[in-house]
């Protein structure tokens, strides 16, 4: 990933997103979904990362502001408690129009992490320009949250593009048996490929760098990254230039 990029923090509207583009340009991109940390440090490696791979990266802002670079984590929790999946599904379908339109871009794909790994699944069934869905470690617990009115399982089967999915072996916050509902929805699909990954003794939020003090989140999220950015080139026709 050698491509030099340009980043910064936009206004889509009345929403914040952190914008990554190689300087080369180029009409594939990613709709970032992130997890608890919102657009912190981690999210926005992720971005650059992306464009340094050849695509447009933009990320969805889940706090309006906050994230865990300035924001007890704490805090964050409660924030996730109070989120609506149809008011988050209306801001993600807006930040797509805005990367369909105002950035120019022709294959937009959608990755998302934990939280934002469910709401991947969700918007992939939602919204047929999606190019690609990945969904590293989504949280989809046994037991939906109370603000979790939207079913996971039942939108991934109705998901229409190529879908990605990690799942960590060692998953507490999802039981292997709500995994294995999510992968036979998204194996129930004829209509493009479901590769579904699992990586044995890895944690949730397993490519958190906060986690890698765990040598095998370390290890699965250098085995699981080159191959989820091979998946969006692939779909969105990006790559380096």
């Amino acid at each position: 990933m050698a491509s030099e990029i340009d980043s910064s923090t936009i206004k889509v509207g009345d929403l914040g997103a952190y914008l990554s583009r190689p300087k080369t340009g180029g009409t594939s991109g990613m709709l970032l979904l992130p997890m608890i940390t919102g657009i912190g440090a981690q999210v926005r490696e992720f971005a650059d990362d992306i464009a340094r791979s050849g695509m447009t990266a933009l990320s969805w802002d889940p706090w309006h502001g906050p994230s865990l670079d300035d924001t007890p984590r704490e805090r964050l929790a409660e924030l996730m408690a109070q989120l609506d999946d149809e008011v988050c599904l209306d801001e993600m379908r807006r930040l797509l129009d805005h990367q369909f339109g105002e950035l120019g871009l022709t294959k937009v794909g959608v990755i998302g992490w934990c939280l934002g790994g469910r709401f991947a699944l969700l918007l992939g069934a939602r919204d047929e320009r999606l190019a690609n869905v990945v969904a590293y470690h989504p949280t989809v617990p046994g037991a939906p949250a109370p603000n979790h009115t939207v079913d996971a399982v039942e939108h991934a089967a109705r998901i229409s593009a190529p879908a990605m999915m990690l799942y960590p072996g060692a998953d507490t916050l999802v039981p292997h048996e709500s995994f294995a509902r999510l992968q036979t929805a998204l194996q129930s699909r004829e209509s493009a490929a479901s590769i579904v990954h699992v990586y044995p003794g890895a944690e949730h939020g397993f490519t958190d760098r906060s986690r890698h003090g765990n040598e095998v989140n370390a290890d699965a999220y250098a085995v699981s990254w080159p191959q989820v950015l091979a998946f969006c080139q692939a779909t969105t026709g990006g790559g380096e230039r």
